[in-house]
Parts: structure tokens; C-alpha cells; sequence
């Protein structure tokens, strides 16, 4: 990992740790999951946002009065948009992604579930994923949730990654490990 994106991850994994216990303190984990759902979608669709969490070219004020309309208009709970502003008073709101996955990661925990990331050749059903989730759980030993996403690259299969496991049944990986296997045979 790179020093920037370590010193990044510490600071978001320090924010994390406090606003999970906050939340974990007032009994209101449901609200922070929330909370953490609103801040990915917007995330995901400002370009605006993104800009004002990461740009240098935006004062503490600016920053703060983004995050105060931000959290206004979304609706988080008090210790979120506290710690949003607390995060814009000290210029670190550029880790907020990385908090988000962080707080995403402990909330998971806390409710004993792991998320597997499931890339398939198709769009799974909902009697595959559930089939492939209850397998899963029998392996991990807790509820699992599946991150789908679609590769027509893999030309069929799955590949699974599930904590430090992976497990690649894709046509396209045997495809590799046979053509590699010719070349070594002559």
C-alpha cells in the first residue's frame, strides 16, 4: 500500500472507530447504516461533491457549509453531521470514502455478517445468489451478503471473494490455465 493511501486509511479508520462508537453508545447502528447508504449514493453521483471533499482549491468554510447542506438535505443523524463538520474544520474530508467503507466494514461486523464480492458471467437470480449465499454461509460461519457485479468477459462461471478467500470457477480462467498449459507441453 502506498503512504498516501495508508495515512488516508488510518485517518478514516480513527474517524470510524468514534463515530461507530457514538452511534454503537446511543443504540442508533440503524441510523448510522443510513447514514453511510445516503453518503456512497452521494458520493456516487455528485462529481460535485466529490470535488468540494477534494479539491485544496475550497476554504474550511466552503467545506463546511457543503457538509452542513449536505447533511441537512440527507437527513443524517447529529453524530454524522457532526463529525462532517468536525472533518471539514480540519481539512479531512478527502478520506470520506474511505470512512464510509470503513464504517460499512464495522457495521457488518457488528451484525456478524461478511460480504462476499460475486463477479458473474450473467446477473445472478434471487434463487441463485440466495443458493450461493446460503453455501457461503455455511463456509463462513455467518450471513452473508452478495456484492453482484457482471463480467461477459469471464464467458461463464463465477469468481467469489469473500474476506482473503477466492474462488475462480470462470470459463475464462481455465481458458488461461489450459492455453498456459499448452505452451509449457511444447
Amino acid at each position: 500500500m502506498s503512504e498516501p493511501a495508508s495515512i488516508s486509511n488510518g485517518i478514516a479508520q480513527r474517524y470510524a472507530t468514534a463515530v461507530f462508537e457514538l452511534a454503537k453508545d446511543s443504540k442508533d447502528l440503524k441510523g448510522l447504516e443510513s447514514d453511510v447508504d445516503a453518503l456512497e449514493a452521494a458520493l456516487a453521483v455528485s462529481a460535485e461533491l466529490r470535488a468540494v471533499i477534494s479539491s485544496p482549491v475550497y476554504t474550511r468554510e466552503q467545506q463546511s457549509a457543503a457538509m452542513a447542506g449536505m447533511a441537512k438535505k440527507l437527513a443524517l443523524t447529529a453524530t454524522m453531521a457532526n463529525t462532517l463538520a468536525l472533518m471539514a474544520g480540519k481539512r479531512r474530508l478527502f478520506v470520506l470514502p474511505q470512512l464510509a467503507v470503513a464504517l460499512r466494514d464495522k457495521i457488518a461486523e457488528e451484525k456478524g455478517e461478511v460480504t462476499a464480492e460475486v463477479v458473474s458471467a450473467k446477473a445472478l437470480t434471487k434463487t441463485q445468489a440466495d443458493k450461493l449465499a446460503k453455501t457461503l454461509k455455511a463456509q463462513a460461519g455467518k450471513t452473508v451478503k452478495i456484492n453482484a457485479t457482471v463480467d461477459e468477459a469471464l464467458i461463464g462461471g463465477l469468481i467469489v471473494k469473500m474476506g482473503s478467500k477466492m474462488i475462480d470457477t470462470s470459463i475464462a480462467s481455465k481458458l488461461s490455465a489450459l492455453q498456459n498449459t499448452m505452451k509449457e507441453v511444447g
